[in-house]
């Protein structure tokens, strides 16, 4: 089944065309990934997707609903996560208080509204951060956490509306070879349980190949190639442009 149909989406800057005419079709419990250099127009599809920014043209829709134009928080609702390429999270705040903020706004809740704030949905996300390996730090402040743990952590704010399509800026930028492995060990681990839709932009070659299902290419905002991975490797002109010797190497 379709969950995420896109078709013809733009995206003009004052003349400076960002996307141009995307079209793409996710299907239930695909990972999926958007491929592409800086500059090639990755976060700005993620905006238009998630209602960060209205698209100049084209329409976007979920499950078969419209939903161009609706607002980031609308989206969320309808069942749609998203990590964001900058980390999102409170840095002041312990690492269980980030997730539980994020539980008690999920619900609709307000932590002005309880004067034992600390007691709401602690179960819960107990159980969030057993999912994303950080139990052990329940306590951290979480701005102190190395910057893997900090993307770790944004991603079970994320999980925590409970998404059935979770979109995934970057998942590994910045992070150590080590932390690369363990965070695609953990997003595959975490979208097999959960049996999650996938989309995820990267630029790290090893992760892509890795974890897709099928790969999107984006080159000045146009979609250049889309396919399974093998028939990414085989593209001569994703070959030229964007793989140079690593599709020999990992065929």
């Amino acid at each position: 089944m379709s969950v995420l149909t896109i078709n013809d989406l733009g995206m003009n800057f004052s003349g400076f065309q960002a996307l141009d005419g995307i079209s793409l079709t996710l299907q239930e419990g695909e990972r999926h990934a958007i491929l592409g250099p800086n500059g090639a127009g990755k976060t700005t599809f993620f905006n238009c997707l998630t209602g960060q920014i209205i698209p100049t043209r084209g329409v976007v829709s979920y499950k078969g609903r419209r939903i161009t134009g609706l607002s980031p928080s609308r989206i969320v609702r309808r069942g749609i996560g998203r990590s964001f390429q900058r980390i999102n999270i409170y840095p002041q705040m312990s690492v269980f208080e980030n997730v539980q903020v994020a539980m008690i706004a999920h619900e609709g809740m307000s932590f002005r509204l309880f004067r034992k704030a600390e007691a709401l949905f602690r179960e819960e996300t107990l159980q969030m951060l057993e999912l994303v390996n950080l139990t052990e730090d329940e306590t951290v402040t979480a701005g102190l956490m190395s910057y893997g743990k900090q993307k770790q952590l944004e991603l079970a704010i994320a999980l925590c509306s409970e998404p059935e399509l979770l979109l995934l800026d970057e998942p590994t930028a910045g992070m150590s070879p080590q932390e690369t492995l363990d965070s695609i060990a953990l997003i595959a681990d975490i979208a097999e349980q959960r049996q999650l839709t996938l989309l995820f932009t990267e630029h790290d070659m090893h992760v892509v190949f890795t974890i897709a299902d099928r790969i999107s290419v984006l080159h000045h905002g146009e979609l250049v190639a889309s396919g399974t991975p093998q028939e990414i490797r085989a593209n001569d002109d994703v070959r030229t442009i964007y793989l140079g010797g690593y599709a020999d190497d990992a065929a």
